[in-house]
C-alpha cells in the first residue's frame, strides 16, 4: 500500500513538474509573440503638412496619440495663418529666385525659418498633405491651376513622398462670414467636398483625409449637432459672461481684445475648438497608421466619456461612411 501511495505521489510531482514547463513555455511563447508583433506593428512616419491653422487644429493633439499608442512620428507643419494653396506656390517661386527673400521663409522647423524647398528636403517625409484655405475651400476657381503647380513642386523635392489632401471642414451654421450663414444647410461642406475631390482627380492624388467627413457625421448626430444657448442674450451680452454651447465643434464666442470695455463679443465659426481638434487628430491617426482609433487610450479630459463618440466618427470617416450631406454626383477617391 504504501509503494502504491508513493507512485502516486511520485506521479503527481512529475505531471505538476510537466504542467510548470508547459505553462512556463507558453507564456514564454506569448511574450515572444507579443514582442514581435509589437514590433511589426509599430511604425515611424514622417508627415509634412503645407496649411495654414486648420492645419494646426487638426494636428496639435497628434502627437500624443501617436506616442501613446506606440509609434513614432514626426511632425513638420508649414502653416502660416490663412495660407492658399496660391501663396504656398507663390512663395517657393520666391525662394528658387532668391532663397534668402523673407517673404519666401514662410516656414519655421527646427527652430529655424525655411522656403519650401529647404522644408520638403529638410526630412525624407512619407507624407506630405496640402489644403485650402478655408474662406477659399468651397471656391473651385482658387484651387486652379495652383494645386497642380503645389503638388508637381512636392513630387520634385520629395519624390519619395505620396501627396494627399486634408479635407478642411465647414464652419458653424450661425458663422456669417462671406455671408455664409445666408446659404442652405450643407452649402459649404458640399462644395468644399466636391472640390477636394474633383481637384484631387485632376491633379493625380489618390487619397484625401476625411476630416470634414468626420466632422459632419458628428454634426448630423443629436449630440454634436450645434444648438445656440437659448438662455444666453447674443444681442446683448454682458462681459465676461459667454453662451453654453456644449455641441459646437468649432471656436465660439469669446470677449477679444483688452480689458473691460474695450472687449468685444467676437464669433470664431471656422476654427476647430478642443473637441473639434481631437476629432481631426483622431482621424489623421486612424488614417496614417491605420489603427482602430476607437481603442486608443488618450482622452481629454474635458471631453470625458463624449470622446468616445468623436473616436466612432473618425473611424467612421476614415472608413467611408457618408454623411447624409454628401454632395450628389461626387465619387471619392
Amino acid at each position: 500500500m504504501k509503494i502504491e501511495i508513493k507512485q502516486y505521489f511520485d506521479s503527481i510531482t512529475r505531471y505538476a513538474a510537466a504542467l510548470a514547463v508547459a505553462v512556463c513555455s507558453l507564456a514564454l511563447t506569448q511574450s515572444v509573440h507579443a514582442q514581435a508583433a509589437t514590433s511589426i506593428e509599430k511604425q515611424s512616419l514622417k508627415i509634412l503638412g503645407l496649411g495654414n491653422s486648420f492645419l494646426k487644429n487638426a494636428t496639435n493633439m497628434l502627437p500624443g496619440i501617436v506616442k501613446d499608442s506606440g509609434h513614432e512620428l514626426i511632425l513638420g507643419v508649414a502653416a502660416p495663418g490663412g495660407c492658399t494653396i496660391q501663396r504656398h506656390y507663390d512663395a517657393a517661386l520666391l525662394g528658387e529666385a532668391n532663397p534668402e527673400d523673407p517673404k519666401a521663409k514662410l516656414y519655421d522647423y527646427n527652430n529655424q525659418k525655411m522656403t519650401l524647398k529647404e522644408m520638403l528636403t529638410a526630412e525624407k517625409w512619407d507624407y506630405v498633405t496640402i489644403q485650402q484655405s478655408s474662406p477659399n475651400s468651397f471656391k473651385i476657381d482658387t484651387y486652379r491651376p495652383y494645386a497642380q503647380n503645389l503638388y508637381d513642386y512636392i513630387k520634385k523635392y520629395t519624390p519619395q513622398a505620396e501627396v494627399v489632401f486634408h479635407q478642411t471642414w465647414a464652419w458653424r451654421p450661425d458663422h456669417n462670414r462671406q455671408n455664409m450663414d445666408k446659404n442652405p444647410p450643407g452649402f459649404m461642406y458640399q462644395e468644399l467636398t466636391r472640390n477636394y475631390n474633383t481637384i484631387a482627380k485632376e491633379v493625380g492624388i489618390k487619397k484625401i483625409i476625411p476630416v470634414g467627413n468626420a466632422f459632419q457625421l458628428a454634426e448630423e448626430t443629436p449630440e454634436w449637432k450645434f444648438a445656440r444657448d437659448p438662455d444666453f442674450d447674443y444681442h446683448n451680452p454682458k462681459y465676461p459672461e459667454l453662451p453654453q454651447e456644449p455641441n459646437s465643434l468649432n471656436g465660439g464666442f469669446a470677449w477679444r481684445g483688452t480689458d473691460g470695455a474695450d472687449k468685444v463679443f467676437k464669433l470664431d465659426g471656422s476654427h476647430a475648438n478642443g473637441a473639434g481638434s481631437y476629432l481631426a487628430a483622431c482621424v489623421w491617426y486612424e488614417f496614417f497608421f491605420g489603427g482602430d482609433v476607437r481603442k486608443i487610450t488618450r482622452n481629454p479630459r474635458f471631453l470625458g466619456e463624449r470622446a468616445a463618440s468623436l473616436r466612432e466618427f473618425a473611424h467612421q470617416a476614415v472608413n467611408g461612411t457618408r454623411p447624409k450631406a454628401w454632395p450628389s454626383g461626387t465619387s471619392p477617391e
